[in-house]
């Protein structure tokens, strides 16, 4: 077990258990006290739920880069039956950050797409870290386009800290790849359901999380850009990246609260890395809750829905909902201040230009 900084009590808990379950690796010792052992796994319990009931944003950033939480491949390999890899854009290369096929999900017939990020030191390079190139998002969209044209429902599992930012992916249109997503999956006739189990960083979850559901493990986070990366614009101190976390409002609870996501999947106490299994069956009975919500819906409802969606983001917020160090009203404000500042800058420039051309 990989244990995180804010952890520690519990660290040395397990190591007090294992001890009394080990006794004769203790000098003195030579019978296993089942009181103890109960009394003890009941301390660590409530230890654990304690913790994890209190997480900040930080923490819960942790929790979801966590090195043991499951994957894609995990949940496709424990919810699906007879998944079928389909690799290639048919213009570049294949992606290995992005699995893809078509598989079962009690007997109905649905496209995965799963943003893979490793397990391992060797995994985790063969798969760019979950970091997908433009090739990835275009072998997407062909397999999307292909389940639209046979009525296949679409299941995306998110997790990534955001596109690859390389050389060769910038060359190769990166940021087109992204927006082609993001109105591929628009444009879809079929319903769409994004899971967000881990990071959903940037444009490179966006691309493939416009769907008509968006879910969230309880402790997954979702944001425009990570924590240290706001710390880094923003303060020029990564170091506030706890500040940056609870500004940024990235957390499934604040999402639900703003209506950005549509549900939060509760993960098993301690995180979803302590009982992989229980958090895939949790997945699996809210993937066939919506897929059974959307099976009698028609194409038509099915495209307004998810538009609607998206279209409503950012309307109707809650009256006490603060950035940081503002508040709703001062942002807004702000952005009638900038408009007003951009507005006069134009003005000016244009006159210096006129003046100086006469």
């Amino acid at each position: 077990m990989t244990y995180l900084d804010f952890e520690k009590e519990i660290e040395q808990l397990d190591k007090n258990l294992d001890a009394l379950k080990n006794p004769y690796e203790s000098e003195g010792i030579s019978s296993i006290n089942q009181d103890k052992i109960t009394d003890l796994q009941s301390t660590i319990d409530r230890k654990i739920i304690e913790i994890y009931s209190n997480l900040n944003s930080w923490q819960k950033t942790k929790v979801a880069r966590h090195e043991k939480r499951p994957r894609s491949d995990y949940y496709i390999k424990n919810i699906f039956q007879n998944f079928q890899l389909i690799s290639g854009d048919r213009y570049y290369a294949e992606d290995e950050s992005v699995i893809t096929g078509f598989a079962k999900l009690d007997n109905m017939s649905v496209l995965v797409i799963g943003q893979e990020k490793g397990y391992d030191t060797e995994s985790r390079i063969k798969r760019n870290f979950g970091m997908m190139r433009p090739e990835g998002y275009r072998k997407c969209m062909r397999l999307m386009k292909t389940a639209d044209k046979f009525n296949i429902p679409i299941i995306s599992f998110i997790d990534t800290p955001g596109a690859y930012p390389g050389k060769g992916a910038e060359e190769r249109g990166q940021a087109e790849a992204i927006a082609s997503s993001i109105d591929c999956c628009l444009s879809l006739n079929v319903p769409t359901i994004s899971i967000i189990i881990g990071e959903g960083g940037s444009g490179g979850a966006i691309a493939l999380a416009t769907s008509n559901k968006v879910l969230m493990l309880e402790h997954s986070i979702y944001s425009v850009i990570s924590p240290e990366g706001c710390a880094s614009i923003l303060w020029k101190d990564v170091s506030k990246s706890n500040e940056a976390a609870e500004a940024m409002k990235i957390t499934a609870q604040d999402l639900f609260k703003f209506n950005i996501i549509d549900e939060i999947i509760k993960e098993p106490t301690g995180g979803a890395h302590r009982d992989p299994i229980g958090c895939a069956n949790s997945i699996k009975s809210s993937l066939l809750k919506y897929l059974e919500f959307y099976n009698n819906r028609n194409d038509i409802n099915i495209r307004a829905d998810r538009k609607e969606k998206f279209m409503k983001i950012g309307k109707d917020l809650p009256a006490d909902i603060s950035f940081g160090k503002f508040n709703k009203d001062e942002i807004i404000q702000m952005s009638k201040n900038k408009k007003i500042i951009l507005i006069s800058f134009l003005i000016i420039t244009i006159l210096g230009l006129l003046f100086y051309l006469s």
